[in-house]
Parts: C-alpha cells; sequence; structure tokens
C-alpha cells in the first residue's frame, strides 16, 4: 500500500487541517489542501496549536511484509499477484488480525466453512491465511472458467449468490463496489477471457504439489479442467 505525500507545509495560523484520500492506485495521500483530491472520500483531521505540518520521512508500506507469501502462493495457483494483493488490500488493508462483523478473519478475510474447507489452523497467521486464500480464489476461478470477475463477486457474496443471479455479478452495492475496487486496484483490467487451465501434480521435496497454469505443461502429470 504506498503512501504519497503532497506538500504538508501550511502557512502559520493558530491550527491546521490535513486531508487524507485514496488515489485511483490505492495509495493513501495526505495534503493541506482538499482541492488537490480528485473527487475521492475524504477525511479531515484537526491539528490544534501548530504554525505547520511537516513529514520527515514516507511511511513504510505496510503490505511489503506479505509479498513474499502473496507471490509464492500466488504462482503456486496461478493466480496474478497484482489480483492476490488487491484482495488482500480490499479485503483487510493488509492487516492479518482483521475480522468483520460477519466472523471473516485475518488478511484475506476467510469465513469459517473455508477455513475448514481448506485446514486453516490459525487465520491470524498471514502464511496460514494467504495459503487458503489464494487456493480459494483458485477454485472459484475454476468453478467460472477463469472469469476474475465472477470469481471476485464469488468470493465477496458466496458462489451461491452468483449462480442464484445467472453466473452473473449479483446486484448488491457491496458485492459491485467490492468487484469495482479490485478492478481499480489491480495492475491490469479483471480478465473475462475463458481461458484452458490445466491442473498440474508436482513432486516437490517429497510433497504433493498442486498448481494450476493456463500453458499446456511440457512436462509432468497434469489434467486439463475447462476449455
Amino acid at each position: 500500500m504506498g503512501i504519497a505525500l503532497l506538500f504538508l507545509t501550511v502557512p502559520a495560523v493558530a491550527w491546521a487541517q490535513i486531508y487524507s484520500w485514496r488515489d485511483a492506485n490505492g495509495n493513501l495521500v495526505l495534503s493541506s489542501h482538499a482541492q488537490a483530491a480528485p473527487g475521492a472520500p475524504l477525511r479531515v483531521y484537526d491539528v490544534p496549536r501548530t504554525d505547520s505540518i511537516r513529514s520527515t520521512r514516507p511511511v513504510s508500506r505496510r503490505g511489503d511484509a506479505f509479498e513474499d507469501l502473496i507471490v509464492e502462493h500466488a504462482r503456486l495457483n496461478d493466480v496474478r499477484p497484482d489480483l492476490v494483493r488487491a484482495v488482500v488490500q480490499v479485503e483487510s488493508g493488509f492487516n492479518p488480525l482483521a475480522r468483520s462483523a460477519k466472523g471473516a478473519l485475518g488478511l484475506m478475510q476467510l469465513m469459517p466453512a473455508t477455513m475448514h474447507e481448506f485446514g486453516v489452523q490459525n487465520p491470524f497467521d498471514p502464511a496460514d491465511n494467504v495459503r487458503a486464500g489464494v487456493a480459494y480464489l483458485r477454485q472459484l476461478l475454476d468453478r467460472y472458467d477463469n472469469n476474475e470477475t465472477l470469481a471476485l463477486a464469488a468470493y465477496n457474496a458466496g458462489p451461491g449468490a452468483v449462480d442464484k443471479h445467472g453466473q452473473a455479478v449479483p446486484p448488491y452495492a457491496e458485492t459491485r463496489s467490492y468487484v469495482a475496487q479490485i478492478d481499480r486496484l489491480a495492475s491490469r483490467p479483471l480478465s473475462l477471457r475463458e481461458n484452458r487451465i490445466y491442473k498440474v501434480t508436482e513432486i516437490v521435496d517429497g510433497r504433493t504439489v498442486v498448481r494450476y497454469t493456463d500453458k499446456k505443461p511440457t512436462s509432468g502429470a497434469y489434467e486439463l479442467l475447462s476449455r
């Protein structure tokens, strides 16, 4: 999660205001001028008894701590890393201890049924959470022929809701906003293509590892899941 800092020095007054919003890439922007915000929702913070406000150093990017996990499990499941990053950012803001009122937990906001299905021992352990969350996202991509928009809608509202509405994004404001946010955050538009998906089974360090790819494997055991 990047943070952009805009001219944080204000004229000498008895108090100052800081405005914050997120830009089109999801970066947190801080500024002393509300006019700089391109129509985005603003938060306003009063800073009393100060003549100026300065930033001495940028805030660290919170998502960097989980980058290796995201890349690893995105690769193992053949999911775009930028898509996984966007899901984590929208779901939890990269907070591994996040809880929702509906009972979703951790970085990828796993529901109890998903945790049970994927054998999650500790939903607040980033490695366990991302492993299961990306595997579940891969499962949904398989279910909807690699249609990322439908997979994300199902991640948010449940596959039952997507199927109930004719395998389309349900007409729920929350779900439509969720898909749109991830579309903006991902480095390229969500894919609507139907690809051939291959399930590849490999033995790595004595363990059976399953991965998915849209490229026909040149070696190893594989199974064609969709056309």
